[in-house]
């Protein structure tokens, strides 16, 4: 039996055999209750009032101190630490030797020599392999989310977000006091119910608010203090089958095949990471189809992270990521969102009410039936144009939504393309039934999609 991702690969024959063929069912839901109301109200509500996301659950936290915790993220990281300040946050974007993207993941500075980076577990292992292997003086804690934590129990860490148009009202009812005035992504320590929480200016869906973090054990203080001045501001709970939409509206892509399945420069992490690992036994699926798992590879820049990619220190892919700017690929593909036709959507649901084998099932409002979930985009000649990554149905703009990435050729907003749903073969995956593939048109739109999180939010943060 396997021990390792790569002895795993090497008995499924692939790495794409090995994900394609995967019996885990993807991780699309948290153990966070699914509905407080409903889904579709919640998703209204980060846009009318204020809503009170609760994100303890379906990260994985890596704390990482020592004398060398910033030159470890300085040689792991695409974008800049150079202004990195106390109680601020970035945006960690990683990626292999030869420029194609790990991922990313939200890094928290929290003293002089600490830091935490929370996000789903690929770039959290890459970051603890890092550590472990290259000799950095570092000590390392990780909190795994709470659908890998081995055990179960409770996490280390809560994790609260405010947000909305009256986010503000809320925070301000709860401190009893005005706010600091806090740029977007730096942070303050608060006093909320007695207890002491570290507050980061955030935004998941486009909207102002702050995040929450503090020990498990003051969670329900924070919590419940937090509802109560809520009462009066119209705060509304989301739920998980909600709160997995908000990226659609914010344009973030949240899960591209990390680049690591493949490959000599990450040969070392696959003998390093268990077969038992999430990220040995997670599930690749959609109409796109090739068996050459390096055709699922991104690179920075295909996922929007030209603008944070910086040139100004050494970095695994450096001299890669160089190349490509230098042979245009940084500027050959452009994450866009996507507006599916209703018409077209309504004709491959509706399939499932008709005699035949229909459509493959639309999961709302995460349509996903794989955790890494790949779709074809074809532009009006039936080619290739790009690849659809994130899909789900937004009440805000009444439309299946989808994150892509997509031909410069296609890329201006107003342009239709077709997007490919369900498998060319259906797979022996546990969340797929036999269906038909079915061709839906969209609309390009930018990412993100929401105007205010597009130049207003971005803009004055």
């Amino acid at each position: 039996m396997a021990s390792t991702l790569e002895e795993a690969i090497a008995e499924s024959g692939s790495a794409h055999t090995l994900l394609w063929e995967s019996q885990s069912p993807p991780i699309v839901s948290t153990p966070v209750t699914p509905e407080f109301t409903n889904w579709r109200d919640e998703q209204l509500a980060w846009r009318k009032t204020a809503v009170l996301f609760d994100q303890s659950h379906h990260m994985a936290d890596l704390n990482i101190k020592g004398p060398d915790a910033l030159q470890l993220i300085r040689d792991t990281a695409v974008n800049s630490t150079v202004n990195f300040p106390i109680d601020s946050a970035k945006q960690y974007v990683a990626a292999n030797a030869e420029g194609q993207l790990i991922g990313d993941n939200i890094l928290f500075r929290y003293e002089e020599e600490e830091f935490q980076a929370v996000g789903i577990p690929p770039t959290i292992s890459w970051l603890q392999y890092h550590a472990e292997t290259g000799g950095y003086d570092v000590e390392i804690s990780r909190d795994n989310p709470s659908y890998a934590r081995v055990g179960g129990g409770d996490p280390v860490s809560y994790r609260y977000e405010v947000q909305g148009p009256g986010a503000f009202d809320v925070i301000r009812e709860a401190l009893g006091e005005e706010p600091p005035t806090v740029k977007f992504f730096h942070g303050a320590r608060f006093t909320i119910a007695g207890k002491t929480v570290r507050a980061l200016r955030h935004g998941m869906a486009g909207e102002p608010g702050f995040e929450f973090v503090g020990p498990w054990a003051d969670r329900d203080a924070v919590v419940d203090a937090l509802l109560e001045a809520g009462k009066k501001h119209g705060l509304t709970r989301v739920g998980g089958r909600a709160y997995l939409t908000n990226s659609l509206e914010s344009g973030w892509m949240p899960r591209p095949l990390p680049a690591f399945y493949s490959g000599a420069s990450t040969e070392g992490f696959r003998n390093w990471l268990a077969a038992s690992d999430v990220d040995a036994t997670v599930s690749l699926g959609g109409s796109f189809y090739s068996e050459n798992i390096e055709d699922y590879f991104l690179s920075p820049y295909d996922a929007g992270y030209g603008r944070i990619t910086k040139f100004d220190h050494d970095f695994i892919g450096r001299d890669a990521l160089e190349k490509q700017v230098a042979n245009g690929r940084s500027t050959a593909r452009r994450k866009v969102t996507l507006a599916w036709n209703g018409e077209d959507t309504e004709k491959a649901f509706g399939s499932m009410f008709h005699d035949g084998v229909g459509a493959k099932f639309i999961n709302l409002p995460i349509a996903h039936y794989a955790t890494y979930h790949y779709d074809r985009v074809e532009s009006t000649a039936g080619e290739l144009a790009g690849l659809s990554l994130h899909t789900g149905y937004s009440a805000n703009y009444r439309s299946m939504l989808s994150i892509a990435t997509v031909d410069e050729s296609v890329a201006e907003p107003g342009t239709e393309v077709t997007v490919v749903w369900g498998e060319p073969t259906p797979s022996s995956k546990v969340a797929v039934e036999d269906h038909v593939q079915y061709k839906i048109r969209a609309t390009v739109n930018p990412a993100p999609i929401d105007t205010n999180a597009r130049t207003a939010y971005r803009n004055n943060n």
